[in-house]
């Protein structure tokens, strides 16, 4: 355990959340290109937004797969997303 995880008192929690973080920007990523692919008038930019929707999916996919190898996400098990999620919540609750 390096010294700014015993400071902060989350042990190897902080790549478990820097990890949900970037998979919650990921999502955002996504639904903002699908909305702006949907609102643009001509053919190149919709060209563009959609290879940049397609890579904004990929990386998702990628971030999601490294979560669920972890034991970090459970996206189709809903019982223990939520027994994670508690888990997580009563350490941060705990925090100094």
């Amino acid at each position: 355990m390096n010294i700014l995880q015993n400071l902060m008192g989350m042990g190897g929690l902080t790549d478990q959340v820097v990890a949900m973080d970037l998979l919650i920007s990921a999502k955002s990523g996504v639904r903002n290109y699908a909305m702006a692919l949907t609102e643009t008038g001509t053919p190149e930019i919709k060209a563009t937004l959609a290879r940049q929707l397609e890579e904004a999916i990929d990386f998702h996919e990628k971030i999601s797969a490294y979560m669920i190898e972890r034991g970090w996400y459970h996206p189709w098990n809903v019982d223990e997303q939520l027994k994670l999620d508690q888990q997580n919540i009563q350490t941060a609750l705990n925090l100094p």
